[in-house]
C-alpha cells in the first residue's frame, strides 16, 4: 500500500499541462466512511493485495480522507461540451478528483474519485454522489469489462450516512475508478479557440496514447497532420465501440460530448440500461424526452459528437475538407465492426451481402414482439436442434419459425459441425448482463449494508459467457410484475 501512495505522490501526468487545464482541490471526505466493496479484478490491475485493500489507508484514500502532499494535490479538470445537442459552455469535473497516476505491471492508471465533493466546476451541484448511482456505476463498468467492451474500471465503493438530497433524501458514496486517461472530447472543445492550449493537449494525448499519430519531426512538428491522424484513430475507435454497444443492447443514456472518451472507452455511467424486451427506439433515460439518445440513434449521435471534436481542431490549422475526410469513414467502419460482430454472434464465418435481409427481419421481429434481447441471441445457438426454448421468447411463433428456417438455410453453407458452432456462439453471446432490476436489488441490499447481491452480480458479470451453477435467476428477464426502474440524469 505504501508503494501505491508513493507513486500517487508523483502526481498525475495531466497536471504537467498548463495550470489553466485544471484546479488543485482536495476531496471532501465522507463522514465515518465504511468500505462497502472492493473489486478484486481492479485491485489486481494496481498490484494490490487483499490485505492492502482492507487497510485503513486504503479506506482513507477511497473516501477522500487521505491528504496527499500539498505540492501534488488532487486535481479537477476543466472541459466544455454539448449536452443534448446544445452548447453548454464550460463544464468540468464537478464531483471528481484525480488523485494521480500509478504505473504497475498492467500499465499506467489514473486514479479518480467520483462523488468526492465540490470543485470549481461544480456549478450549482453539491459535488456528491448517492449510493444508488454509485452502485450502478460500479457494476456497469465491470459488466462492460466482462463483455470485453472498452471501459473505465471501478476499484472500490465507499459509503457513509451523510445525507444527500436528490429526488428524495439519500446517502453519500464515492466510487474509486480507474482509466488510462479520463480525457474527453469536451477537453478539446474547451480549447477550440486557443491554439497554444489545444496544441499542448494534443501533444499530451498523442505522446501518451497515440504515438503512431505523430506527424513531422521534433524540429519540425506538423500539428495539423498530427491532429488529423489522431482524429482518424478516434473515429475508428468510437465506431468500433458503438458497434459493440449496439450488439449487447447497451444504451448509454446521455451521450453528451463531455461523456465521450478520447480513447474510445465507455465513460460515465449514469442513466444507462441494458435492454430486456427489445425496442429499436428504446430510451433508457426518462430525462431524454425527445429520444435523442435512443438505442437506434447512438451511432448517428456518436458521429455528430465526432464532428464537434473535429471542429475544435480547426484552431490547429486543420482545414475543413481534411477534417471531413477523417470523419467520412465512420459509417463504413461502424458497419464493418457491427456486421463482423453480428456474424460472430450468429455463428457465421463471414458476413455476406444477402445477410442484410436476415438482419433487418431479425430486428423487426424482436421489436414487434418485445423479445428479450440477450436471450434471443444466447438461445439461438441451440435453436436449430432444440427450437423450443428460443421460440418461447416470442408470443407469435409464426414469424420466429419462418425466420429460423431462413437462418438454418444460411447455416447450411457454413459446413461447420453444430457442437463447434454452438461453442463459438456461446463465446459471443453473454448469458448475463446487468439488467436494471438486478442492479436495483444490489442497490437495495447495499442500502441495508448487505453486499450479497453485489457479490453475486460481479461474479457472473466478470465472466458472463459461461454458465454459473445456481445463478439461473441472474440470467432471467424481469417478471411481468417487476416494477420498472426509472433512471434519469440524476442516476
Amino acid at each position: 500500500m505504501a508503494d501505491l501512495f508513493r507513486q500517487a505522490r508523483l502526481g498525475c501526468l495531466f497536471a504537467s499541462l498548463p495550470a489553466s487545464f485544471y484546479s488543485r482541490v482536495q476531496p471532501r471526505p465522507l463522514t465515518a466512511p465504511r468500505l462497502l466493496h472492493v473489486n478484486p479484478q481492479a485491485a489486481t490491475l494496481l498490484d494490490l493485495t487483499r490485505e492492502e485493500c482492507g487497510s485503513a489507508e486504503f479506506l482513507a484514500l477511497c473516501s477522500g480522507a487521505r491528504r496527499l502532499a500539498e505540492d501534488i494535490a488532487p486535481i479537477a479538470t476543466v472541459y466544455s461540451g454539448h449536452q443534448f445537442g446544445v452548447w453548454a459552455g464550460q463544464l468540468g469535473d464537478g464531483r471528481a478528483h484525480l488523485l494521480g497516476d500509478v504505473t504497475t505491471s498492467s500499465g499506467t492508471w489514473e486514479i479518480q474519485l467520483k462523488g468526492s465533493g465540490r470543485t470549481p466546476y461544480s456549478r450549482m451541484g453539491d459535488g456528491w454522489a448517492v449510493l444508488r448511482s454509485s452502485v450502478r456505476e460500479y457494476l456497469a463498468s465491470e459488466a462492460m469489462s466482462g463483455l470485453g467492451i472498452p471501459t473505465t474500471r471501478a476499484l472500490a465503493l465507499a459509503a457513509s450516512e451523510d445525507p444527500v438530497s436528490r429526488e428524495s433524501l439519500e446517502t453519500a458514496a464515492v466510487v474509486t475508478r480507474l482509466a488510462p486517461s479520463f480525457v474527453r472530447f469536451g477537453h478539446f472543445e474547451h480549447w477550440a479557440s486557443s491554439h497554444v492550449e489545444q496544441a499542448a493537449l494534443l501533444d499530451h494525448v498523442v505522446d501518451r496514447f497515440y504515438p503512431a499519430c505523430r506527424v513531422g519531426s521534433p524540429g519540425a512538428p506538423d500539428l495539423p497532420g498530427t491532429a488529423l491522424a489522431l482524429l482518424s484513430e478516434v473515429v475508428a475507435r468510437t465506431a468500433r465501440l458503438i458497434a459493440r454497444w449496439q450488439l449487447v443492447g447497451f444504451c448509454h443514456g446521455v451521450m453528451n460530448t463531455d461523456n465521450m472518451s478520447i480513447l474510445g472507452l465507455t465513460l460515465d455511467y449514469g442513466p444507462y440500461g441494458f435492454m430486456d424486451g427489445f425496442r429499436i427506439n428504446h430510451i433508457c433515460n426518462h430525462t431524454d424526452t425527445q429520444g435523442r439518445y435512443a438505442w437506434n440513434a447512438q451511432p448517428s449521435v456518436a458521429h455528430w459528437n465526432l464532428c464537434r471534436l473535429a471542429e475544435s481542431l480547426q484552431v490547429l490549422g486543420c482545414d475543413i475538407p481534411s477534417l471531413e475526410a477523417c470523419l467520412r469513414p465512420f459509417e463504413s467502419l461502424f458497419l464493418q465492426a457491427y456486421r463482423a460482430e453480428l456474424a460472430r454472434k450468429w455463428g457465421l464465418s463471414a458476413w455476406l451481402a444477402e445477410d442484410t435481409s436476415l438482419e433487418n427481419d431479425w430486428w423487426a421481429m424482436l421489436h414487434a414482439q418485445r423479445a428479450d434481447f440477450t436471450l434471443a441471441f444466447r438461445l439461438l445457438a441451440r435453436a436449430p436442434e432444440e427450437p423450443e426454448p428460443w421460440l418461447a421468447l416470442f408470443a407469435d411463433r409464426a414469424p420466429a419459425v419462418a425466420w429460423l428456417a431462413r437462418y438454418e438455410s444460411r447455416l447450411s453453407i457454413e459446413h461447420e459441425p453444430a457442437p463447434e458452432r454452438r461453442a463459438r456462439m456461446d463465446r459471443a453471446n453473454p448469458l448475463y448482463v446487468l439488467r436494471n432490476h438486478l442492479a436495483q436489488e444490489a442497490i437495495e441490499g447495499a442500502q441495508r449494508g448487505d453486499v450479497t447481491m453485489l457479490d453475486r452480480l460481479l461474479t457472473v458479470l466478470h465472466d458472463p459467457y459461461v454458465v454459473h451453477p445456481g445463478r439461473d435467476f441472474l440470467a432471467r428477464p424481469p417478471a411481468p410484475d417487476t416494477p420498472v426502474v426509472a433512471v434519469s440524469c440524476s442516476s
